[in-house]
């Protein structure tokens, strides 16, 4: 008897050895299934991104791509690193960290104030979001700063979709790859051509963090739109609070409209109107207060914070004529202009994007690439959270106030078509949007 029970126990102890050294091999063999999904939550004042890092095929590390300064606006600068991101994904090399600028002097190149990626974004989370689909790496990487081949990207009409792809798989084999640097001169990567879908756009996007110091400025100025509708609601007298009960107290939801009426904006909206031979661009003020106000299911009181240029915060205009109910606020008026002015243009306008990007409800013009970046943003976080984006009670619902909605005379709703083949759809603005 006791020697069958020990040879059970030592084929029972070879087994679970066997066992255990199988699950190890397996772990450390097969690797974690590839995805860009991940939890997103959108706190009352932090936007929280966690997203699964891996991709599934690595990026190859001893080869780079550089490309020019990154210039314009703040929107039109993450369309072109995106787009420079995606040029060094299709050519199987890591991007060199680029320079951004502060100021709008685009024209003027000598008056362009350069600031680098890290400065704005964060460079580590960047990597750590992106990893297996795109990176970048810093020059101190370079193992060999002389071997660089200057590659010249084509412009005019001549320089078409197809040559630039050919002129692209063209560097990516042969002696062109055998360079561990590729430098693209020429043209902002803005006006490169545009080869890759919107959904690998929106996965660039939701790797860009803004560094600490930018997103607690953003923080600062939420909680004072927040505390805004709290000290309207504790005034109110149409409100009917038990004084007994918090929990059942639920802040007050913040609009953010992108106003965007400008003199120089409307003289260049009405010749886009003249030449695309239509009447759904512009929006006067009046337009847009009314379709705000007509928001379907919009409750009242409702804070309105209103993203408007600095030089129309000169005086009060775009705060009066509102409807009863609705309680507009600009930087002035909220008390924190001084936070925007410490910054240069591009900071103050990323505080600006992601205050917008937080609100509740959001409007824009669908001619905008502020409004435009912002949509898409939220209908990717939409979809990662596997919320229904024609539902009847729709978190953060977005809204184009310049596309006329019908006898209601609202705002049409708006979600990015993430299926688009190209960002061109949408980077530089159409009338043609998807609503519910």
């Amino acid at each position: 008897m006791g020697g069958g029970g020990g040879t059970v126990k030592s084929l029972t102890c070879k087994f679970v050895f066997l066992l255990v050294t199988l699950l190890i091999l397996r772990a450390l063999l097969v690797p974690p299934s590839p995805g860009f999904g991940g939890v997103v939550e959108w706190s009352n004042f932090v936007y929280i991104r966690n997203h699964s890092p891996s991709f599934g095929i690595g990026v190859r590390q001893d080869k780079f791509l550089e490309v020019p300064q990154i210039v314009w606006g703040l929107n039109n600068q993450k369309i072109a690193f995106a787009r420079a991101c995606l040029t060094a994904r299709r050519m199987n090399r890591i991007l060199l960290m680029p320079s951004l600028s502060a100021s709008l002097f685009y024209k003027e190149i000598n008056l362009l104030q350069p600031i680098s990626f890290d400065k704005v974004f964060q460079f580590d989370k960047f990597n750590q979001l992106c990893s297996g689909f795109v990176q970048l790496g810093q020059y101190s990487d370079l193992s060999n700063q002389t071997r660089v081949l200057e590659m010249q990207k084509g412009s005019g009409r001549k320089w078409t979709l197809e040559r630039d792809l050919d002129q692209l798989r063209e560097h990516s084999k042969g002696e062109f790859d055998e360079h561990e640097v590729i430098r693209i001169v020429g043209k902002n990567p803005f006006l490169w051509h545009d080869h890759w879908p919107v959904k690998d756009y929106a996965k660039v996007f939701e790797c860009l963090v803004l560094i600490d110091e930018i997103g607690q400025e953003a923080d600062r100025v939420v909680s004072r739109i927040r505390a805004v509708g709290r000290e309207t609601q504790s005034n109110s007298e149409s409100m009917e609070l038990d004084n007994n009960d918090s929990s059942s107290f639920q802040p007050l939801p913040y609009v953010a409209v992108h106003m965007r009426v400008e003199i120089d904006w409307m003289i260049h909206c009405k010749k886009l109107e003249q030449r695309l031979n239509t009447n759904q661009i512009c929006s006067s003020k009046k337009e847009i207060m009314e379709r705000v106000s007509n928001i379907k299911g919009l409750k009242t009181p409702s804070v309105v914070y209103l993203a408007v240029a600095d030089k129309l915060l000169q005086n009060s205009s775009v705060l009066e004529g509102w409807e009863e109910g609705f309680l507009p606020y600009e930087k002035n008026k909220l008390g924190v202009d001084g936070i925007y002015k410490k910054y240069p243009y591009l900071i103050q306008s990323a505080i600006d994007y992601e205050v917008c990007l937080r609100a509740d409800i959001f409007v824009g013009n669908s001619f905008s690439t502020f409004s435009t970046l912002i949509v898409l943003e939220r209908t990717q976080k939409m979809i990662t959270m596997g919320i229904n984006m024609c539902g009847k009670d729709v978190r953060w619902p977005s809204y184009a106030y310049n596309i006329q909605q019908g006898e209601s005379n609202g705002p049409m709703r708006w979600v990015t078509n993430m299926s688009h083949s190209t960002l061109q759809e949408i980077s530089y603005g159409t009338n043609h949007i998807i609503s519910c």
